[in-house]
């Protein structure tokens, strides 16, 4: 696969402003998150800001809309920073920070290795996904595809986690 790259775009709306108290644990992490993504095995790229973060991008009219895109060189590894790193404490208190969407919330998909997607491609493959379930153009961890299009959807999430792989973190942390 190393003519393409995975891409993800994960959103959330917030359950305050992000500068309100409650979004503090959030925030206070946030930098420390990005940085141990950029550490991680196979990480090529992700949205930022001027802030340095992607929280100053509003890819909707909702001020509370947040996203996160990001580009890896494969799903595995993509899998391994989002659930057996340190991002995995964040994650587990993503209910406390972000309210439970009505439709995904994740999509993923293939783009040739060298190419970085725009915040209007994301938003229309995550509504392929809602609209479609996944195919090709847009899909999840749970049931994937190879760039070629054919389905890997017997390899399930359970089989990933049993990888060996782990995030490259510096001496001392992110």
């Amino acid at each position: 696969m190393t003519g393409f790259h995975v891409a993800q775009l994960n959103v959330g709306r917030s359950v305050a402003s992000l500068d309100d108290p409650i979004m503090a644990g959030f925030m206070d992490r946030l930098a420390d998150i990005n940085a141990l993504g950029e550490w991680s095995p196979g990480f090529v790229w992700r949205l930022q800001g001027e802030t340095g973060n992607a929280t100053t991008i509003h890819a909707y009219d909702d001020p509370r809309m947040i996203v996160n895109l990001t580009v890896w060189e494969s799903i595995e590894d993509l899998y391994a920073f989002a659930y057996h790193s340190q991002h995995m404490e964040v994650f587990r208190r993503r209910r406390e920070w972000f309210e439970q969407l009505d439709g995904p919330s994740l999509v993923l998909w293939w783009l040739p290795a060298g190419e970085l997607p725009t915040v209007a491609e994301a938003r229309s493959r995550l509504d392929l996904l809602a609209a479609n379930g996944p195919t090709a153009e847009a899909f999840t961890f749970k049931t994937r595809f190879h760039p070629s299009g054919s389905s890997t959807s017997a390899t399930t999430v359970a089989s990933l986690a049993t990888a060996s792989v782990s995030a490259r973190v510096p001496p001392g942390g992110p």
